[in-house]
């Protein structure tokens, strides 16, 4: 693997870390600001929605730059947002430096996936773009941790310079490894637009926005479900997201090898294990021991299916694929974000705090059957396609006759 994908898995691990921190230190961001915690659970949602709206907003504003200055560009702004984080003194405005730090995460890894995609032959595509996300994934298990260690021993507020510090890693990094690749000629912004006409581009979209909001519906307020109904100690949250980033890791780098081979199959595997899984971990939640192999399982079949979504809407958007791309990735957040705030709604209800479980079940059991009839419709694309094609001979045939 070119070594330039080193540096977009650096720049992915800030992104990374930034992204999930939030989640194991929310009670001590909710006590700070004296708000709920499901008010704190605005800091998932905002984030997500930021990514949302910031995935084609900053890929159009880049579409006259260089890709490699445009990423650049983007580790400056989430810079700034974590820093905001870090000296906030209220609560809205924290919000907002959640929401500024989250514009720079869609278009990085939207843009980063097309860069690493260029970087390696046809067939090492999926695993390329794993290997960026792989930096997203071992945040999980070191910056993660590491952050929620630093914020529950420290303070929150360390945990978010320290994150702004890998920004400035990450950037470095990509201005000093990364090749400045030539944009392809003749693509411009109504190409890119329509990738969007594409049903099996929407299909993969909508498996992307169900399946890992499934995920992030159980894992975003995990600290208070493993705190209060397991009865893990506080302190118990960093090595349960160590679990988590674990699974993460594996499932992304298996997900990014057989993606290259069955690219359906896997996700049908893996969301349908996905939705039986987080349906268990309503009761699993309740044993400590069964608690933490649930997590670590939801982290690696979540996973699983991030390499061959993006690797999918890439091969359907293929000749502009960076809008695509880059929506895509605002699709991961945007069922974050409705998996949060849905989870936050049943908990005020006072279903309890395993109640997000059946959220994430639901969304992924959505996405499952969504991938089945994205197949069933290449499928019958597939036969039209072979049918007219047969027909053809015979129509020239008759032509000449007359």
């Amino acid at each position: 693997m070119p070594l330039a994908l080193l540096a977009l898995a650096i720049g992915a691990f800030g992104i990374g870390t930034t992204e999930f921190v939030i989640m194991g230190l929310l009670p001590e961001v909710a006590a700070d600001f004296g708000v709920s915690i499901p008010t704190a659970g605005l800091l998932v949602t905002g984030y997500a929605l930021g990514v949302v709206a910031g995935a084609p907003l900053m890929t159009v504003l880049g579409t006259k730059v260089s890709r490699k200055r445009m990423l650049m560009l983007l580790m400056g702004l989430f810079i700034a947002g974590n820093l905001l984080s870090a000296l906030a003194p209220a609560f809205a405005v924290m919000l907002i430096g959640r929401v500024v730090a989250s514009l720079a995460h869609g278009a990085f890894f939207g843009i980063g996936s097309v860069v690493a995609a260029e970087l390696v032959a046809p067939d090492k595509k999926a695993g390329a773009i794993a290997m960026m996300f792989t930096g997203l994934t071992v945040a999980n298990v070191v910056g993660v941790p590491l952050g929620t260690f630093v914020g529950q021993s420290i303070g929150w507020r360390v945990t978010f310079g320290i994150v702004a510090a890998l920004g400035v890693i990450g950037l470095v990094g990509i201005a000093r490894l990364v090749p400045d690749l030539p944009r392809p000629e003749g693509v411009r912004l109504r190409h890119e637009l329509a990738a969007f006409k594409n049903t099996q581009v929407l299909l993969a979209m909508a498996m992307t926005v169900l399946g890992f909001g499934g995920v992030f519906a159980a894992i975003t307020y995990i600290a208070p479900m493993m705190t209060r109904v397991a009865g893990f100690a506080d302190g118990s949250v960093t090595w349960l997201l160590v679990l988590f980033g674990l699974g993460m890791v594996g499932g992304n780098l298996v997900g990014g090898r057989l993606a290259d081979r069955a690219l359906m199959p896997l996700l049908y595997v893996s969301l349908g294990a996905l939705a039986v899984v987080l349906a268990l971990f309503t009761l699993t939640a309740h044993n400590k021991v069964l608690a933490a192999v649930t997590i670590a399982l939801i982290g690696a079949l979540g996973f699983a299916t991030v390499p061959p979504l993006q690797k999918r809407v890439l091969d359907q958007a293929h000749g502009a694929p960076t809008l695509a791309s880059a929506v895509n990735i605002g699709a991961f957040n945007l069922g974050n974000a409705l998996s949060a705030w849905l989870g936050g709604l049943v908990i005020a209800a006072g279903l309890g705090y395993t109640s997000p479980n059946w959220v994430g079940a639901a969304l992924a059991a959505a996405a499952l059957l969504l991938a089945f009839l994205s197949a069933a419709l290449e499928r019958r694309d597939r036969r039209t396609s072979t049918v007219v094609a047969g027909s053809a001979p015979a129509e020239e045939q008759a032509l000449a006759h007359r």
